[in-house]
């Protein structure tokens, strides 16, 4: 294993994260990688963060159902080490994807088109503020056909379609 490879991935327990985390399990054997899987939470009551483990949990547990429907349980032959931060998502997976060798991949959400160009969006977001190459990966139908977008070199230097 390559020990200092890894893909971060974006987990947010939408129908399509799984193809998303499967996309992201494909780059790290590819690369002989970590593959970190991330979910993000906040609690907010409209005030400030609330301090209470509920939301963390929730989290966790969306991220245990997302794996489970991607790998039906941790997957085979890649070392995985799932993150559970409680911080807004877009920031939390640029602050984990802090070093230039790093992959951060990402779903598309919704949005069809122009992922990036969404005010808010955490793909355009990462796309914005990472310092590694961001793979953004289209919605698809099903947990085992994940679509890839693009990709770009650092993020800014423009979308580049994979084959």
């Amino acid at each position: 294993m390559n020990e200092n490879a890894r893909v971060i991935v974006g987990v947010d327990g939408s129908p399509s994260s799984p193809a998303v985390v499967l996309r992201a399990a494909q780059e790290a054997r590819k690369r002989d990688a970590l593959l970190i899987p991330v979910i993000a939470w906040t609690a907010w009551d409209g005030v400030g963060p609330r301090p209470f483990p509920g939301p963390e949990q929730a989290a966790r547990n969306r991220l245990d159902t997302v794996l489970e429907l991607a790998f039906d349980g941790f997957p085979e032959g890649i070392r995985i080490r799932p993150l559970v931060l409680r911080a807004e998502p877009g920031g939390a997976l640029v602050a984990t994807a802090d070093l230039r060798g790093d992959l951060l991949v990402v779903g598309s959400g919704r949005h069809t088109g122009q992922p990036l160009s969404v005010p808010g969006s955490v793909t355009g977001y990462c796309w914005a503020h990472a310092v590694c190459e961001v793979l953004i990966v289209a919605p698809s139908a099903g947990p085992g056909r994940p679509e890839p977008v693009g990709t770009g070199g650092h993020c800014h230097a423009g979308l580049g379609y994979l084959d």
